[in-house]
């Protein structure tokens, strides 16, 4: 496994959002396995996370069973593990001003919010809205 990855493993593990992500899952009635890169795929969780057809906690990776994890998907999701280690335990709540954000701009949570675009928004199945019109006054 590269350095980063095992390093982003670690500050995870640390930060204690893997380890929140691993309950959330056991909780839920999920199976966890070990995936690549460090990373931990949920599947079999008892309900879905919000709006997101799937959601990534710490290096957790947490897809519904009627989403197919395919490779863009897996990239995506990994790309928020790297952001949970980044930001350490401020991810959740920059992550939701980051939605409120793109709600304010778009309507929608994720065109305008920046760790959907930087985890690469096509990848992670969703489709770019364009932001709304401001009124003059």
């Amino acid at each position: 496994m590269r350095a980063s990855y095992r390093l982003r493993q670690w500050v995870n593990a640390l930060n204690l959002s893997t380890p929140l992500g691993m309950l959330i899952v056991k909780i839920r009635g999920g199976q966890l396995t070990s995936g690549p890169d460090g990373l931990v795929i949920a599947r079999n969780v008892n309900r879905r996370f919000g709006f997101a057809g799937g959601i990534t906690i710490g290096n957790v990776v947490i897809v519904p069973e009627h989403i197919p994890l395919t490779q863009e998907l897996f990239e995506h999701e990994a790309a928020h593990a790297t952001q949970w280690a980044a930001c350490v335990v401020l991810f959740l709540p920059l992550y939701w001003l980051a939605c409120l954000w793109s709600w304010i701009r778009t309507g929608d949570y994720y065109s305008r919010n920046v760790f959907e675009r930087r985890a690469n928004l096509v990848k992670g199945g969703y489709v770019e809205r364009p932001p709304r019109r401001q009124q003059s006054t």
